[in-house]
């Protein structure tokens, strides 16, 4: 007799219990760890796509680091490859889990809230994938070995886009949580994501300015169930993991999974804590940490930078840094532990929502006094004086200062100068454009820096795709 084995888990077999359906889509929120991946040169791919932002220089080993700063890179980078590939699996998870608990008996409550789960997570890596690669195979069912997807062409952008608003709108009919503190999805993310697609969307390539009342909209439902913390080391410290202001967070905890976030920011070979290696891979620069107004509690020390702390092992000394390193990534329990860091990677928070509010509303009727609001109160904790009475390019060149430096170092600054063509001109304190202003490191935005290249191993592999331009 031929026994079957079923813990030998197929599709055809899994899908079969709502335990089943619900551990499936907790895999999926594995695949976020990608961005935080870390290695001993000191690359990762949150640090390559803040390189590309040309406000901060890497003091570890890394020769791709060095070349995305000085804008010599090419296809071959591996950090490339694994976001690409990454974050299609992450997507090949999700079309499965679509496509099969729709059958699973279960509660239908619960079976919803999977089903929005997904969608939300499927937008999330093909927003990153878009706005990092420009026109992308689009796939949203499960591919097999005969089905035309295998070697997929490159969708363009356009038609990419209204997949993933379709996927956040369901989402958010999903009878997802108000909000979250486990690290699922909430309607909070869901609601802050997809302002966020529709600001991007209202800028370049697509110039769809009426998306810029929709972002508006749905970032004023977020502004009423988060609060700004008090402290500014509730971002980076343990106790207060998916609270206050943070909407939604890529989730680490020792003995399940740890990342390596501390151990990349902090001063190139120094010892500031428990660390074996101080990689010093993101060093903001020099011109960019002093480009906050005087005052602003965000650059004093130990807030959001640090240049200068207790060398670890004799408390008694204290190491120079010589920069202004991150203290935002400073995780303080692992660098007085044992050095193994589970810090939770941001990828929303409160005040990109009411940054992205502020934004909005300002282009469609001008500074309004609930735009005003939103911005004030993240100067107010950053002690700095409010803004009033300026013109509607004043508040939209004030609203993305404030974004450099609020959401500094968060993944932010690349996707700003993609959707604005505008640069931070910090020695100017000024937005200029993007292609003829050179940024603090001497290097001027090649048009083509606008994009990542398309992994070369993928277009190898499959004929059917085509390389960005200048790559």
């Amino acid at each position: 007799m031929d026994e079957k084995n079923n813990s030998n888990f197929v599709k055809s077999n899994y899908f079969t219990s709502a335990s089943q359906a619900q551990t499936f889509v907790n895999g999926i929120y594995n695949k976020l760890y990608l961005f935080q991946n870390g290695d001993a040169y000191g690359e990762s791919p949150f640090i390559t796509i803040e390189l590309f932002a040309g406000h901060a220089t890497s003091l570890g080993q890394s020769v791709n680091n060095g070349n995305v700063i000085n804008q010599r890179t090419d296809p071959v980078n591996p950090g490339f490859e694994s976001v690409w590939q990454n974050c299609y699996s992450a997507i090949a998870n999700a079309n499965l889990a679509l496509q099969e608990i729709p059958n699973v008996a279960m509660d239908g409550a619960q079976k919803k809230r999977l089903l929005g789960e997904a969608q939300f997570l499927r937008a999330f890596f093909y927003y990153h994938l878009v706005r990092l690669y420009g026109d992308v195979p689009l796939i949203t069912a499960p591919v097999t070995v005969d089905s035309p997807d295998l070697f997929p062409t490159r969708t363009p952008v356009a038609q990419v886009y209204p997949v993933i608003i379709s996927d956040l709108v369901s989402a958010e009919a999903s009878g997802l949580p108000e909000t979250d503190q486990t690290g699922h999805a909430s309607l909070g993310a869901v609601r802050t994501l997809l302002a966020s697609v529709y600001l991007t969307t209202a800028g370049f390539p697509l110039n769809i300015t009426a998306n810029y009342a929709l972002a508006a909209a749905e970032a004023q439902k977020v502004l009423s169930s988060y609060t700004l913390f008090t402290d500014y080391a509730y971002l980076h410290d343990n106790a207060h993991k998916n609270q206050g202001e943070l909407i939604f967070q890529s989730n680490y905890l020792v003995g399940v999974s740890t990342n390596a976030i501390t151990q990349l920011t902090v001063p190139f070979n120094l010892p500031v804590g428990a660390y074996g290696d101080h990689l010093g891979a993101m060093v903001p620069t020099n011109q960019f940490f002093n480009s906050y107004e005087a005052g602003d509690l965000r650059a004093q020390e130990r807030q959001f930078y640090f240049s200068s702390y207790p060398q670890y092992g004799d408390p008694t000394k204290t190491v120079v840094f010589g920069s202004h390193n991150l203290y935002k990534y400073f995780q303080v329990e692992s660098a007085l532990g044992n050095g193994i860091c589970d810090e939770n990677w941001t990828f929303l928070r409160l005040p990109e929502a009411m940054l992205i509010y502020a934004e909005a509303t300002n282009e469609v009727s001008g500074p309004t006094a609930d735009a005003y609001a939103q911005i004030n109160k993240i100067r107010t904790r950053a002690q700095l004086a409010p803004l009033s009475g300026l013109s509607q390019d004043q508040f939209r060149q004030a609203i993305w200062k404030e974004r450099y430096h609020e959401l500094a170092y968060e993944n932010k600054a690349y996707f700003d100068i993609q959707r604005t063509h505008m640069i931070y001109d910090v020695t100017n304190n000024k937005f200029s454009d993007a292609f003829s202003t050179a940024n603090e490191q001497g290097v001027t935005m090649k048009q083509q820096y606008l994009l990542w290249p398309v992994p070369q191993r993928e277009i190898n592999n499959n004929k059917k795709l085509t390389q960005n331009t200048g790559w």
